[in-house]
């Protein structure tokens, strides 16, 4: 693919469908091989010339769609070597599993994978809009802030040249509130939480966009991890960003619950929620058996319900 901005030429609205441009197009094979942990902070916009067909970043595909997208050596992201390739599409495949907007794949693909054209076709900056709005919450949510690199500002505007928004915003519950139905995907999730404790909620309060969970004197600690005897004396959990999104677990406060969560910056930060079912087979078999499961390597932050 010839290097360029990919500007439109002539007027009026040049964006266009990724999957309509090439259907045609060659397959992006799958790939299981993730090595490290999310790391949204590094991604970097191509500054060299992208070359369709380069075999060092092939296993980027791992990301992407099987069909409907174009080489996906064509990288307009700077990936020079194929394990810079592989970490980084890693590190995005676990917020595709939130699914916080139908879009997210086509957008990233867009950089990863895109449509090998006489000239790179960039996402149009609507697509990048629509797409960071519904997930840079979800991502500042465990601590990651929407990359420099990816501001929105920086790709072309609607009537240019680029890729453009195939569906609209979806609603759905907070992504603390989704809930693994198997003990694998509860052990998973434990896997990427700092802690794990049953405990009764106190009460509950909504701020500038945050839930805030005050967690009753008497609890039982599964997993300590980073937390001090401050931080377990007088639990306080906090939910980013999930002021607005119904999490139905916590519509009554009664019972005891599970909950898991992260220590970020002092604050504990809570990443899945279930209400204790003590003859749940699956949830008893998970706590269980937390300290013995094999946990990954890369340790996903972002496990979403209905993977198992």
């Amino acid at each position: 693919c010839a290097p360029g901005r990919g500007k439109g030429g002539g007027r009026g609205p040049h964006t266009v469908s990724l999957w309509k441009t090439a259907p045609n197009a060659p397959a992006c094979p799958l790939t299981q091989d993730m090595e490290s942990a999310p790391n949204w902070g590094q991604l970097t916009l191509q500054t060299g010339h992208p070359e369709c067909g380069h075999p060092s970043v092939a296993p980027v595909v791992q990301l992407c769609p099987s069909e409907g997208v174009g080489h996906p050596t064509a990288n307009l992201l700077e990936h020079e070597t194929m394990a810079e390739a592989k970490q980084q599409a890693g590190s995005w495949v676990p917020l595709l599993a939130k699914q916080c907007h139908t879009d997210t794949q086509l957008f990233l693909c867009s950089l990863f994978a895109p449509v090998c054209l006489d000239r790179p076709v960039y996402p149009c900056r609507s697509l990048c809009e629509v797409v960071r709005d519904s997930c840079a919450p979800v991502m500042e949510s465990y601590g990651f802030p929407w990359p420099e690199m990816l501001q929105c500002g920086k790709f072309p505007s609607d009537h240019e040249l680029c890729i453009a928004v195939q569906f609209g915003n979806m609603s759905k519950i907070c992504t603390q509130c989704e809930m693994e139905h198997k003990a694998d995907g509860m052990m998973e999730q434990m896997c990427s939480s700092d802690f794990v404790v049953k405990m009764r909620i106190k009460e509950m309060t909504e701020e500038n966009g945050e839930r805030r969970l005050v967690a009753a004197q008497k609890k039982k600690v599964l997993k300590l991890g980073p937390l001090k005897r401050k931080d377990t004396k007088k639990m306080v959990l906090h939910m980013r960003n999930a002021g607005a999104c119904p999490c139905p677990q916590l519509d009554s406060l009664s019972g005891s619950f599970l909950v898991m969560g992260r220590k970020v910056g002092g604050r504990l930060l809570l990443l899945a929620i279930y209400p204790w079912q003590k003859h749940n087979k699956e949830m008893k078999f998970a706590v269980k058996f937390m300290f013995s499961y094999p946990c990954p390597l890369y340790h996903p932050l972002l496990y979403g319900a209905g993977q198992h």
